[in-house]
């Protein structure tokens, strides 16, 4: 995994006398003037009647994300000034747990040459603890394996080894459990961008397969079963099988368990894993397929959740079912009106070969109903249409009322944006028009695309409360690093699963 080799710890230590090589701040926007924010205020305290006019001299405004680097001089005992902005405080002039989070994700790509950093941004409450660590370890995350120059970090061989996030509450056990928590969260989330990232030519179903059971090995109480196309074909899971047949590389499907003895619940998820979606015969057009390798992002996220729920320790059993295949064009590629037999027996008429992700998620849904768990939560890069409705920060959730309510709850403590959509009644007729079959797999009327997926995709969950999570557009950053978030893919979903779990754990 291409994050830096660095080791963390949580302390107490005066920003304004730690020795660390490079000490980073959090500058705000005051009512009338930028200030620093919690925690930071021995730096302020250090510079005296100084600090104002320095920072007018240098033009700092607080805005977020702002950086601003400054030798330290003799007043504090780090070399290196890091003022990095969070912009304006809530009204209660306190900064929420994204600000923070993005702010630190900022900070860790402002100290490239620094062997030691210690961060002091808002870090009072357990929630920022955590908002802090994951937001430093995951602005921190560099894809370099492909670069023949590449190093522990952003291949120059540079960085620290050592970073200290700094509180007040340090030494308080929530604190120190929030941040030990937030470290193997950020690694899970890591790890889904790692697989995303990686050219899809070096992660075929096969290969993704392989991968996905070689980091379960890894985790204690993870068990894992992988089938391959003869072992499907003989399951019946005619979905995955159809929309691998264009490929020479086969399609495969992964089942991971995770079942601790005091499990207060169960909870199924299943990811979406198309390793590389040309459109098949419906094709796509060529400036279309340069970020279809990050077509399998759902299935990363729902394989990195389950691994972190695990290592957590998490009192819920987890069933995760990852169906893999790679969309191509050849003369065994599945056609328009071909019907299709799923598991479990419901026909589907197909007419979009580009419609290729409802297909898989149809077959490992039935799988997951028969494992009886309590709920089901899909995830997905599955529509366009979610893109043009959302945009491309932000996840449609459809299903249950009370699932979708406690997805958006999660997220709102994992810091994703979702947001909730509907499933009309009307879907039902458009999914049922076919002449010929059960189901219809798409109908090419060009409104409400994603709303229609999802109403398919609720005919095989067996009436158990679902939820769907429509991750094509936040789930790949094409853009610059921003934040915590870096280019390529970006895990969205994993933290919003894994805080799902966690709350379901205190359920009585």
């Amino acid at each position: 995994m291409t994050l830096p080799d660095i080791t963390y710890t949580l302390r107490t230590a005066s920003p304004a006398k730690t020795r660390a090589e490079a000490v980073v701040v959090g500058i705000g926007q005051g009512a009338k003037a930028v200030e620093v924010t919690a925690g930071a205020e021995d730096v302020k305290a250090a510079y005296g009647r100084r600090w104002r006019g320095m920072l007018a001299t240098l033009g700092v405004s607080g805005k977020a994300g702002e950086i601003t680097r400054l030798p330290a001089g003799n007043e504090i005992g780090a070399q290196l000034l890091v003022l990095v902005g969070l912009g304006k405080p809530g009204a209660d002039g306190t900064y929420s747990a994204d600000a923070v989070r993005r702010a630190a994700g900022a900070a860790a790509r402002a100290v490239p040459n620094a062997t030691s950093v210690a961060v002091s941004l808002p870090a009072d409450t357990p929630d920022l603890v955590r908002a802090v660590t994951e937001g430093y370890v995951l602005g921190g995350y560099t894809y370099t394996t492909y670069k023949s120059n590449s190093g522990k970090s952003g291949g120059d061989g540079n960085g620290p080894s050592d970073v200290a996030i700094l509180s007040a509450i340090a030494r308080r056990t929530d604190a120190v459990t929030a941040f030990e928590e937030a470290q193997i969260l950020a690694q899970a989330v890591a790890g889904t961008r790692e697989w995303v990232n990686i050219p899809p030519a070096d992660l075929t179903p096969a290969a993704f397969a392989d991968a996905m059971a070689h980091v379960a090995g890894l985790v204690e109480g993870v068990e894992t079963s992988v089938y391959d196309e003869e072992q499907l074909a003989e399951l019946g899971c005619g979905g995955i099988l159809a929309v691998g047949m264009g490929s020479a590389a086969k399609p495969r499907l992964v089942e991971l368990t995770y079942a601790p003895d005091d499990a207060r619940g169960h909870i199924a998820l299943v990811g979406k894993g198309i390793t590389f979606d040309s459109g098949g015969l419906t094709i796509k057009p060529g400036s279309s397929m340069s970020t279809m390798k990050s077509d399998m992002a759902g299935a990363a996220a729902v394989a990195q959740a389950t691994f972190a729920i695990a290592r957590l320790g998490l009192p819920v059993k987890v069933s995760a079912f990852v169906p893999m295949a790679e969309n191509m064009v050849s003369g065994s590629s599945y056609r328009p009106g071909d019907v299709v037999t799923h598991y479990g027996g419901t026909t589907v008429e197909v007419s979009n070969m580009d419609a290729e992700g409802r297909m898989i998620l149809a077959d490992a849904l039935v799988r997951a109903t028969e494992v009886s768990p309590d709920l089901i939560i899909d995830v997905a890069t599955l529509t366009g249409h979610m893109v043009m409705a959302l945009g491309d920060r932000v996840s449609g959730v459809l299903g249950s009322a009370d699932v979708v309510d406690r997805v958006l709850a999660a997220a709102d403590v994992a810091g994703e944006q979702m947001w909730p959509m509907p499933i009309p009644e009307w879907m039902d007729e458009r999914i049922r028009s076919s002449k010929v079959a059960d189901l219809n797999q798409h109908d090419w009327i060009r409104w409400g695309g994603g709303l229609y997926a999802a109403a398919f995709l609720r005919e095989f969950t067996g009436g158990l409360p679902w939820a769907h999570l429509d991750i094509a557009g936040p789930s790949f950053n094409s853009g610059g690093a921003s934040g915590h978030l870096t280019p390529g893919g970006t895990g969205v979903a994993v933290a919003t699963l894994v805080d799902y779990v966690r709350e379901m754990a205190t359920d009585q």
